[in-house]
């Protein structure tokens, strides 16, 4: 067994191991180029089984990004002829005297941590796989940093990037967020209560040379004080766990210990105008809805609420993916005691979801929750996107609608595409969906048939009589064309252009 990084540097190291980290990247070593070489249809669908296939495969002809591939993200081994292809001596010795690389005594190479493309951006943290024969923990340690999986990037991916005054990240773990947040933040406040975890941030912020990111060691908001913040991100431990093994993952048996405090904290730290984004997953009950829960844990606060339903699990599903076992009848009772906790919670599915929470607007009505379903982003447009459905939803709601119409012109969304479906032997229904093409989030509407008719008939833009005059033509009375307006409003199906 390979001990893990330490994620510690001498200070007059910085610089050489900068160097080391940008002849990495010269190699072509990015999301982009390593999802390709691999044949991935995204860099979050890597999956450990196939390793023997990725090295066989595609990773045959060992050029310097193979190596650096199989080295930094699949925990490979590589010979020291190898190592020499990707650095020189200078890099090799910095990468050793930080514990990033191991050499044992027949010159072969392994990595002690992980190297994980974001984009364009590369972060270290602990091994995605660390059962693997290298590092060969039997179990994983509860301090382990996580890696840089699925959720991250969902995140990442989805996260509204304006420019803010300063952002949080909360379990900060890597400290791929606040990384990613120093781009468009003066300051950045990255908080994690495991110190491993905050020595992985302040490591990161090293090899980057990222200076405007604080890393505090605490408990959620503790170290916070009174401020306030214009971004506030975080990706918490959430799974509804019967065990405390592994702290970044195990959210207690609910799964909600952290989540719960730190939506109920986001009144006392959200800056006016701000906006915080959390991923994770959430236990669901039948019958009840996700964001009656949201909003008993942000109380009598006047903030919106944007819930993107990503992945859903089944119970089973969920148990038998988490539980662990040496042997079949291990196995099987780790599946009855993780079956055995979401049946006391009352859980019949887990969700993987993106929430968002603004300030409302009293000038744009109550506070509301919207939600909806969409598969998770494939690039980094989704946060522009879920900006856009604030903009859109507020604006569907605002009482003075009708004005707003009169001052411009509306028109359909560029790329619509229409999914009618109707079932034979029966009276004839037609069901229709639309699903925005070209977005980062591919979610898809059901239309009535009202609001079908009016997107097939808008071929150009079109002022507010003009549409109240189709409306007449549809037998509508003015207060449902409005109604009507709203919905496709809030859907992005439509858009208001002000003259």
């Amino acid at each position: 067994m390979i001990e893990s990084a330490p994620f510690l540097v001498d200070d007059d190291d910085v610089p050489a191991l900068r160097n080391a980290i940008s002849h990495i990247a010269r190699t072509g070593y990015c999301e982009t180029q390593i999802r390709k070489r691999l044949g991935l249809t995204d860099i979050s669908s890597l999956d450990w089984h196939a390793i023997p296939i990725y090295r066989r495969e595609q990773l045959s002809d060992r050029d310097a990004l193979a190596a650096a591939i199989d080295l930094f993200l699949l925990q490979g081994v590589v010979s020291a002829q190898e190592l020499s292809g990707l650095f020189d001596q200078t890099d090799q010795d910095v990468l050793i005297r930080t514990g990033i690389l191991s050499m044992d005594e027949q010159h072969r190479i392994c990595a002690r941590a992980s190297l994980f493309p974001v984009g364009d951006h590369l972060v270290f943290s602990e091994h995605a796989w660390p059962m693997l024969p290298h590092p060969g923990y039997p179990s994983v340690p509860h301090d382990q940093v996580m890696s840089v999986g699925s959720d991250s990037h969902w995140l990442a991916r989805a996260t509204v990037r304006r420019p803010v005054d300063i952002a949080l990240d909360l379990c900060t773990g890597s400290g791929i967020h606040a990384l990613l947040a120093a781009s468009h933040s003066d300051r950045v406040l990255a908080v994690d209560i495991n110190p491993r975890a905050a020595a992985c941030t302040h490591f990161n912020t090293q090899a980057s040379g990222i200076t405007n990111v604080e890393v505090a060691i605490g408990d959620l908001f503790d170290p916070v004080g009174k401020e306030r913040f214009g971004l506030i991100t975080a990706n918490p431990p959430f799974v509804p766990s019967p065990v405390d093994a592994v702290g970044f993952r195990d959210g207690g048996r609910s799964g909600e210990d952290i989540q719960r405090r730190i939506v109920a904290g986001l009144p006392n730290y959200l800056a006016p105008g701000g906006v915080a984004q959390i991923v994770t997953d959430l236990g669901e009950r039948d019958g009840e809805f996700l964001s009656d829960r949201l909003r008993v844990w942000i109380g009598d606060a006047p903030i919106d609420i944007h819930i993107l339903r990503l992945r859903e699990y089944s119970s089973a599903s969920y148990a038998i993916g988490h539980a662990v076992g040496e042997d079949y009848g291990t196995f099987l009772e780790s599946v009855d005691d993780w079956s055995r906790n979401l049946r006391v919670q009352g859980y019949s599915r887990v969700v993987s979801v993106l929430l968002a929470f603004q300030w409302s607007d009293s000038n744009f009505g109550q506070p509301w929750t919207w939600s909806e379903v969409s598969e998770p982003p494939l690039h980094d447009d989704a946060g522009v996107e879920i900006e856009e459905t604030f903009f859109a939803e507020r604006l569907a709601r605002h009482p003075d609608l009708h004005k707003f119409l009169e001052r411009g012109r509306i028109r359909r969304a560029a790329r619509i595409k229409l999914f009618e479906a109707g079932m034979l032997g029966d009276d004839l229904h037609i069901q229709t969906q639309a699903q925005l093409l070209g977005k980062a989030l591919s979610i898809q509407q059901w239309l009535n048939p009202i609001e079908r008719e009016f997107l097939v008939r808008m071929e150009t833009s079109l002022a507010l009589p003009e549409i109240l005059a189709l409306a007449r033509n549809l037998g509508l009375e003015r207060e449902t064309t409005f109604a009507v307006l709203g919905s496709l409003l809030r859907r992005r199906l439509i858009s208001l252009i002000l003259n």
